[in-house]
């Protein structure tokens, strides 16, 4: 029997603080984060939602024309919480992160470096490490109750959580190394050595350095160096704090086969590293209003009427009604064997939407059928 998911008790408890959504690209992820933190704020909560979704859909279903690197808050909430949104800017995170751990001039000195404006831009992870990033900004700031994540869209929906790790082996490794050598011998000794290395560079950073390469560095890693504690420090909190009770990590996924493998590799890592997991959303579930109308009923009858030439237009319908019905039983059993198979894991679902989400009502339905499980 499938455990329930219950989602209010979840946004209800003061002590959750952080909901982190995570699972496949194109699951639902960002459309779950937002239902969720408008329920949270009609219900009382103070919520944040922190999106990295480049399709601004989160700005507009909330009636806001876009959102950017500053919590922006959302009118419409019908109860006595307050809902703010914002959406992750990569590049200005990282500006903010030089701008508030260094000095004015060598802040600024870091920022005109062609070298890191193509860093900050380019960076392999270095989405979801900005997203680790702000995360912990926004906690810090302790002007929300509840912060509610959605992860960035990734290939592989484990980047989040290895975000800080990388990011650390990035500032102790080859590389950085390569790039210190150079700047502390200078000349062309030092460009020799730089050259010899310069190969795992990635041609748009060449590019952009052109023949102004070494001065570029050798000034990027002299103004950076101060930088690289920090950076490995937060990352370690941050990654820390995922770790605590007061955060639950939401798992999302489509009744398909490749997502709910995909939820599983996602829910075997956070249970290995001691991460409390809240449960699965199901999301996008087939459903039909005449659900006591069955496929094997619907598809004869379409065939009685075809032999009697009869009501093509009636015919056709149940033919639709039969494959819908067909549709809902094989994501059924996705979704039974998935629970059998994880005994443990608490389960919602959500019906397919006649149409895509674009305004607080819609978020809202989202929300309701996120809920009623346990309801």
């Amino acid at each position: 029997m499938m455990k329930e998911l219950d989602i209010d008790a979840l946004l209800d408890d003061p002590r959750t603080r952080i909901i982190v959504c995570c699972g496949a690209g194109g699951v639902g992820k960002t459309t779950t984060a937002a239902s969720l933190g408008l329920r949270a704020a009609d219900r009382g909560r103070d919520v944040v939602v922190l999106t990295v979704d480049p399709a601004r859909r989160l700005a507009q279903s909330m009636g806001l024309s876009e959102l950017d690197n500053s919590p922006r808050k959302i009118t419409g909430v019908t109860g006595t919480g307050e809902l703010h949104a914002m959406m992750l800017d990569m590049k200005r995170t990282f500006d903010e992160i030089i701008e508030a751990h260094s000095d004015p001039d060598r802040a600024k000195q870091i920022l005109a470096n062609p070298f890191y404006q193509s860093l900050s831009s380019s960076f392999s992870g270095t989405q979801e490490y900005m997203a680790m990033e702000k995360l912990g900004q926004l906690h810090r700031s302790d002007a929300w109750d509840l912060i509610i994540v959605d992860t960035p869209p990734s290939r592989n929906a484990l980047d989040f959580l290895d975000a800080p790790e990388r990011m650390g082996r990035f500032l102790d490794g080859r590389f950085i190394k390569l790039l210190f050598a150079p700047a502390k011998a200078g000349g062309r000794l030092g460009m020799k050595v730089f050259s010899a290395g310069f190969g795992i560079v990635t041609n748009a950073v060449t590019k952009v350095l052109g023949g102004q390469l070494l001065k570029d560095v050798s000034t990027f890693v002299t103004a950076f160096d101060t930088v690289f504690g920090g950076f490995r420090e937060r990352a370690e909190k941050t990654y820390e704090l995922l770790k605590t009770p007061g955060t639950a990590f939401l798992v999302v996924a489509a009744p398909e086969p490749d997502a709910l493998r995909e939820a599983t590799y996602f829910i075997e890592r956070l249970t290995k590293e001691k991460m409390p997991l809240a449960g699965l959303v199901v999301n996008r579930m087939a459903s039909s209003g005449a659900a006591s109308l069955s496929q094997a009923r619907s598809q004869a009858a379409a065939e009685t009427l075809d032999e009697r030439e009869e009501h093509p237009l009636a015919a056709s319908l149940l033919r639709l009604h039969a494959e819908r019905m067909r549709l809902a039983a094989r994501q059924e059993r996705l979704r039974d064997h998935f629970a059998s198979a994880h005994p443990i894991v608490p389960i919602t679902t959500v019906p397919a939407q006649a149409e895509d989400v674009h305004d607080l009502d819609g978020l809202r339905r989202i929300g309701e059928s996120l809920a009623k499980a346990a309801s």
